[in-house]
């Protein structure tokens, strides 16, 4: 799927317009429902193969936050041949209360993928998880980045970032 096919099916399957209250607590006119456009097998495949391209030489394992990250860690696991894992976003109740499921080891060199980026406050909770289990995250790489302070956030939090399509390659203002 080229660039500007990814856009137009990721627009035309995800972008509403209305009143929405954003995880950050942002109200926002428009939303990008990830889960509309990470249920769609084609732009799912094509994400992971975008952020294929992030993947370095160093680079040990995938990783994504429950929920919007676990099949774009997924996808890019099976466009890679990487393992990945899923950074809870509180320990479970019940069985092993890990907050990783999957095996994160102390060197590990981790791509952690995220769907659309606000102020990056989830990821960096889960960046902070990794972190503190002795792995090193690489890069923090979003499919959609609102430009509302998540790549401020993150870098000066220490990580480097990157975003697929930002909102103005979707063609969206304000």
């Amino acid at each position: 799927m080229t660039r500007e096919d990814l856009i137009k099916r990721i627009k035309e399957t995800a972008y509403l317009e209305g009143d929405f209250v954003l995880r950050s607590g942002k109200r926002s006119r428009y939303y990008l429902d990830k889960y509309l456009f990470e249920t769609c097998p084609d732009i799912l495949k094509a994400l992971g193969d975008e952020f294929a391209k992030y993947v370095t030489d160093d680079v040990t394992l995938i990783a994504g936050a429950e929920l919007g990250g676990v099949a774009l860690a997924a996808a890019t696991a099976m466009a890679t041949g990487k393992n990945w894992i899923i950074v809870r976003n509180s320990k479970k109740g019940y069985g092993t209360g890990k907050m990783v499921e999957g095996l994160l080891e102390k060197d590990d060199v981790v791509l952690l993928v995220e769907d659309i980026a606000t102020t990056g406050g989830q990821v960096l909770e889960a960046a902070k998880i990794i972190t503190q289990a002795g792995a090193r995250v690489k890069k923090i790489v979003c499919v959609i980045d609102r430009k509302q302070g998540a790549g401020e956030n993150i870098t000066s939090a220490g990580y480097n970032f990157d975003s697929i399509l930002t909102k103005d390659d979707l063609g969206i203002t304000g």
